[in-house]
């Protein structure tokens, strides 16, 4: 079932009682791609942002409620949205539902200039941790520098820059959450050991009085092209060289996005793979492959990376 609040919430709920488990997962339409030159990663510190305690909820208790009612949550950024969710018994769908509603209308009333300082340093040291110190990382955010013109949304890592993360303001944030963070923007699914009626109860109970927030107009990008094939070198602390071949590609549910999904897996999904048995056994080449088509709202990529 799919319907939609009077403040533009989207709501989904699905039926599935094989389990007595239900899972809540709010997205948001925002990722990296709605960020501006000079400001990026952006949308990455606010997923850190949004568990750091609500108008009603301390910090801290939004993991030791879940944990104590048996759930587990998480969140996740990426160039085109990020998402929240919580998986939790039956039982506690009105505590997940609550959480989330309380960080949606009610995040600002707890948040400070040093929560935002506190978690400004966390997104920097992950970005140390998954980019800069590891091997071969920083190959990633040349290909995304390379595929696409510095004006197009996909042009930077969702991680963001040092530079931009150290010049976000305690006001970037606020406005970037009022902006985004409205109930029109967001879609809310539920699905699990649940009735319709019941969830919808719940769900007009908790976020009917949330208010929207102003329109968010649909993400406008320039065309992604190469106009002839671009060859980069790296050089890094590493004991192997490393291939990394990308395409641009169509856009998620496009035509011709599911069959590169399909041709990835025939070139690299595990060792019988054709690529997989022709470099490393056949040739002996290379030690690793893999090949997948990362799909998303604007535009695609596919990557096959010999190793």
């Amino acid at each position: 079932e799919k319907y939609t609040l009077p403040n533009g919430l989207t709501v989904i709920l699905h039926e599935d009682h094989s389990t007595p488990m239900v899972s809540v997962n709010v997205w948001y339409n925002v990722g990296s791609g709605r960020e501006q030159p000079g400001r990026t990663g952006f949308a990455h510190l606010f997923e850190h942002i949004m568990f750091e305690g609500s108008g009603h909820v301390a910090e801290g208790k939004f993991d030791q409620w879940l944990e104590a009612a048996g759930g587990n949550n998480n969140g996740s950024t990426n160039e085109d949205r990020t998402n929240y969710w919580e998986n939790v018994p039956s039982n506690a769908l009105e505590l997940a539902l609550f959480l989330e509603s309380d960080r949606m209308g009610f995040l600002l009333d707890a948040m400070s200039p040093a929560k935002v300082d506190g978690q400004r340093d966390v997104v920097k040291n992950e970005r140390r941790q998954s980019y800069e110190n590891r091997p071969y990382g920083m190959a990633w955010i040349a290909l995304s520098e390379n595929l696409y013109p510095a004006e197009h949304p996909y042009h930077w890592p969702t991680i963001g820059s040092m530079a931009d993360l150290s010049a976000a303001s305690y006001e970037d944030v606020v406005g970037f959450f009022r902006k985004y963070y409205g109930p029109n923007n967001a879609s809310l699914a539920i699905a699990g050991d649940i009735t319709a009626a019941d969830a919808r109860r719940l769900v007009e109970k908790w976020f009917a009085d949330v208010p929207a927030g102003p329109p968010v107009a649909p993400l406008a990008a320039p065309p992604a092209m190469l106009a002839a094939e671009q060859r980069v070198v790296l050089e890094d602390r590493v004991q192997l060289p490393r291939l990394y071949l990308a395409w641009h590609s169509p856009p998620q549910f496009a035509p011709g996005d599911a069959a590169l999904d399909v041709l990835a897996n025939v070139l690299a999904a595990g060792k019988n793979s054709r690529l997989y048995r022709r470099l490393v056994y056949d040739l002996q080449v290379a030690q690793d492959v893999s090949a997948f088509q990362s799909s998303s709202a604007l535009t695609s990529d596919l990557t096959v990376t010999p190793a």
